[in-house]
């Protein structure tokens, strides 16, 4: 038994430091093969009491009989595919395409480079940019009419004093699914549990739902009112029209400011029950 191995504590830490397959071996565990080789224990010894190659022991033992050292010289290891150069390109290839896929990109980079590549290296590259896939954020889509309209509205109310904002009742809709609910994409499971019924997502074609109208002041917020059935344009309004001025006198006796002219728009509605 080499005498080394002075306790059990010391000989579970050499463990723990080692690395796996194609890794550099730490400092701590090239100085202990220097020490017993300079004491004149064998190679095949020093490589059987660590768990190493032969190969491996000999090199480093070689590299500090030439060189008096024990780091790793510089250089060594797999050269990269891409360099700084074709990850800028990357990079700005990326930022271009946003919603394209890896496999997307990774046809582009292979033409574009002229190199083999896999999807792997791909995903390994796009992360060296400080990139990430994330999922989408989902927004509602706005055309320039519905961008105008905002502006103007807004430059219309730009100079009202928080006193006046005070008397806005805000409102909204919402949509519940009441039958399954909205439990994500994403699972918490092992790789055998992709047929466990607890991990499915289910869905249906037509899920029940349903549709909530609520508002709220700087008085407070208001109750909750229930729509049945689908609603268009028409009975949104009338449901506006009749809920609000009774949240109204529930909230403060002041006066809130209502929309003139009734819109045939939800847009219109939210945003229009501030004007004067």
């Amino acid at each position: 038994m080499i005498g080394y191995k002075n306790s059990l504590s010391e000989w579970q830490c050499l463990s723990e430091v080692k690395m796996g397959r194609g890794s550099a071996i730490p400092p701590m565990l090239r100085r202990k093969i220097v020490e017993q080789y300079q004491k004149g224990v064998s190679q095949r010894k020093i490589a059987k009491s660590l768990k190493l190659s032969s190969s491996t022991v000999h090199n480093i033992i070689q590299r500090f009989t030439e060189s008096g050292t024990i780091s790793v010289c510089k250089g060594q290891g797999r050269k990269t595919i891409l360099d700084a150069r074709d990850l800028r390109a990357l990079r700005r290839h990326c930022f271009t395409y946003r919603n394209a896929t890896v496999m997307e990109i990774t046809t582009w980079a292979q033409e574009y480079f002229q190199k083999i590549l896999s999807v792997n290296t791909i995903h390994c590259a796009i992360r060296r940019c400080r990139l990430k896939l994330y999922r989408s954020k989902k927004k509602p889509y706005l055309n320039m009419i519905q961008k105008c309209r905002r502006f103007l509205w807004a430059k219309a109310h730009l100079k009202w004093t928080v006193a006046k904002w005070k008397t806005v009742l805000w409102s909204d809709e919402s949509k519940f699914e009441v039958l399954f609910g909205k439990l994500g994409r994403h699972v918490i499971r092992t790789k055998e549990d992709k047929d466990n019924p607890s991990c499915y997502q289910r869905s249906v074609q037509k899920p029940a739902s349903l549709m909530v109208w609520g508002c709220m002041s700087a008085c407070g917020m208001g109750s909750l009112h229930i729509w049945k059935g689908t609603i268009n344009a028409e009975r949104y309004i009338q449901v506006r029209t009749t809920n609000a001025p009774i949240q109204t006198s529930s909230l403060s006796g002041k006066t809130l400011h209502f929309p003139k002219l009734q819109c045939q728009t939800t847009y219109c509605i939210n945003y229009n029950i501030m004007a004067a």
